[in-house]
């Protein structure tokens, strides 16, 4: 066995305890060490070999600690991010990355000056949905993509009571929380679009922060609609595609962040599976046949996360989740603003 990553994790909420620490406990590579939270002692409830510690001095000051994941709320997530990196930590932030492009462009200088590793918890592109989509469009199966729209829809019709998430903070709301998924996906897909437009609303009453968001990104030939809120009780396909050569339609959420809540992790051949009535249908004329039918949903697999990033920290691989690609997407979402506030199309 090589390297053990030493690891810390700031913040042990719902995504601390099953989207992080799930995953290393599970990975031989990773040990996980501290934790830190502030009141409670859950993480050492269900990992007792762990030390809880009260505050981040804890993690930064222990020469032992390798990796350091921020999972704070966002608006913290710079601040602390930038502490760790210069106390020689590698850095997960979980996203969103940071508030602003500037602040994100920062942290890659220090990373870059430290000679140390940081990325951005981006785990949605391991959605089987997700890893399904890119290979038909990779496939070239519709032919040439003109339509690409892509929901995450929900339904939470009241505020709820005590939560960050819900005040008018540096990087609170939907457009944070819900498009910094969508908008790495698309990126992932094709690039950086050529302009943004959005329509970014607050429907709830007594609402505060954005809790609906339509951004589209232009692609030239190519149009992708990213849509999210909380007013959704039905809600639309996860996935649309449409092309010269066809159309694919994929309803229904992967199902790991359901299983990792009911469950927890354990590695399996069926972990990631998807139920096959939520298979995408495909509609399309391939060699001068027409085909209509489902697609079997290829099986998604967030812990794919944390093995390519010990390579890179143990091995010098390549990352997956490069902090620059996650910089464009806060560029993104700052030029989404912008085009509300003006009611105009930006350019990237």
């Amino acid at each position: 066995m090589g390297k053990i990553i030493n690891t810390a994790i700031v913040g042990f909420g719902m995504s601390g305890e099953f989207f992080h620490a799930a995953f290393l406990d599970a990975d031989p590579n990773y040990r996980l060490s501290k934790v830190v939270e502030r009141h409670s002692n859950r993480s050492k409830h269900l990992y007792p070999y762990i030390e809880v510690v009260r505050d981040f001095s804890s993690v930064l000051d222990d020469d032992e600690i390798d990796l350091v994941i921020i999972n704070t709320p966002n608006h913290l997530h710079f601040e602390m991010a930038k502490k760790a990196l210069i106390f020689g930590k590698h850095v997960v932030v979980e996203k969103p990355f940071t508030a602003t492009s500037k602040e994100a462009e920062e942290l890659i200088n220090i990373a870059a000056a430290q000679e140390k590793i940081l990325t951005v918890y981006q785990n949605r592109r391991w959605d089987g949905d997700f890893l399904t989509v890119k290979k038909i469009i990779d496939s070239r199966m519709l032919g040439e993509l003109v339509e690409f729209e892509s929901h995450f829809d929900r339904f939470r019709n009241y505020i709820k009571p005590n939560s960050w998430k819900e005040e008018i903070l540096p990087a609170a709301g939907l457009l944070y929380d819900i498009a910094s998924h969508l908008i790495d996906q698309s990126v992932c897909l094709f690039g950086n679009p050529i302009s943004v437009y959005a329509d970014l609303r607050t429907q709830r009453p007594s609402g505060k922060i954005i809790d609906a968001f339509e951004v589209i990104l232009n692609y030239d030939k190519l149009k992708v609609t990213l849509k999210s809120n909380y007013l959704s009780k039905i809600p639309l396909p996860r996935f649309t595609l449409h092309g010269t050569e066809g159309s694919y339609i994929k309803n229904g959420l992967d199902p790991q962040e359901e299983t990792l809540k009911k469950y927890g992790y354990r590695k399996s051949p069926e972990w990631g599976t998807e139920p096959s009535e939520f298979w995408g249908m495909i509609d399309i004329k391939l060699n001068g046949l027409n085909f209509s039918g489902e697609i079997e949903t290829i099986a998604g697999s967030y812990s794919a996360f944390y093995e390519n990033l010990y390579e890179a920290i143990a091995n010098g691989k390549e990352l997956a989740v490069k902090p620059e690609e996650a910089l464009n997407t806060i560029r993104i979402i700052e030029l989404a603003m912008e085009s509300c506030r003006n009611g105009c199309v930006i350019k990237f």
